[in-house]
């Protein structure tokens, strides 16, 4: 249950990032944006985890290349891709993309673990990637006729398939490193190698307006899905593992939809009502299935 909870928990911060980084990725370029964000993640975290990083400089030699995959997938690719993706493509087709994730890591962990997935599994992921389509298409014929694939979707693509990645990388690595002290490390190694990839947008540096909305907005980024919302999705993908904690993603688009109602006075209708309890439902379906194996097991 802490597991589930800290999932959901991540799903509502990154829903967060959906809702608040909007205006700052019509702002700042997304390699950019990508280095700021973890540049404020290592300053906020650096008080707590420079002990942990201090006492385990051996550990993180030992393992700089679990460190330095986990720093690549999940936090420089994954990053630029879903910034760059949001410059060509409309928020319905990169909410779409973005359900695809339980998809490709069930098939990853599949195809390289040989990972057991279960009818039911399948059913509770379908149900809620049904969920997630209808919510963010309102269920409305003309939206779906309308979607076109882009190079925008092909992006969202990408990150979706390295969020899987760092997924896997996370439960086969994350158990070995102190929590904070990973973090801190992991957004370091991020910070450096976005430091020469910057040098790609040097020329659209002069448009950006640091008003106080991007500023704000920027902080957000830097300490909720870049910090809080990592260290709960990483616990959780601890607990349960990366096929089973990837489907709370299909959340995101739910506490969007919330977050739309109670910040930007949106109105809430039955369809998108029903859709998120497609959503919910999915969820709880494949973590039931896995719940009753845990109890055969131990009986």
């Amino acid at each position: 249950m802490k597991a589930y909870l800290l999932l959901i928990l991540a799903a509502i911060f990154y829903a967060g990032n959906l809702i608040v980084g909007k205006p700052v990725t019509q702002e700042i370029p997304p390699i950019t944006l990508s280095f700021f964000r973890y540049l404020i993640a290592a300053l906020v975290i650096f008080p707590i985890g420079y002990r942990e990083w201090k006492n385990n400089r051996i550990l993180w030699k030992k393992e700089w290349k679990a460190i330095l995959s986990l720093s690549i997938s999940g936090l420089v690719l994954f990053n630029i891709f879903v910034y760059l993706a949001l410059n060509y493509t409309t928020s319905i087709n990169a909410g779409i993309v973005e359900a695809s994730t339980p998809i490709f890591t069930l098939l990853l962990t599949f195809i390289l673990f040989k990972e057991r997935v279960t009818r039911m599994q399948l059913l509770g992921v379908f149900i809620s990637l049904f969920g997630v389509f209808v919510v963010i298409t309102k269920g409305s014929l003309e939206v779906i006729m309308s979607l076109e694939v882009n190079i925008g979707d092909l992006i969202m693509l990408l990150a979706m398939i390295t969020w899987a990645v760092y997924s896997i990388f996370i439960k086969q690595h994350t158990w070995k490193f102190p929590t904070y002290g990973a973090l801190l490390v992991m957004s370091v190694v991020a910070i450096i190698i976005f430091i020469p990839l910057t040098w790609i947008e040097f020329n659209s540096w002069s448009e950006i307006t640091w008003s106080w909305n991007v500023v704000l907005g920027l902080l957000y980024l830097g300490i909720f899905p870049s910090l809080i919302a990592l260290v709960a999705y990483n616990k959780g993908v601890q607990a349960i593992g990366p096929s089973r904690a990837s489907i709370f993603l299909n959340l995101i688009p739910v506490f969007t939809m919330i977050g739309a109602v109670i910040f930007l006075k949106e109105q809430l209708t039955f369809i998108q009502v029903g859709g998120a309890f497609l959503v919910i439902f999915g969820v709880l379906i494949t973590n039931r299935v896995n719940i009753r194996k845990k109890q055969g097991m131990r009986v």
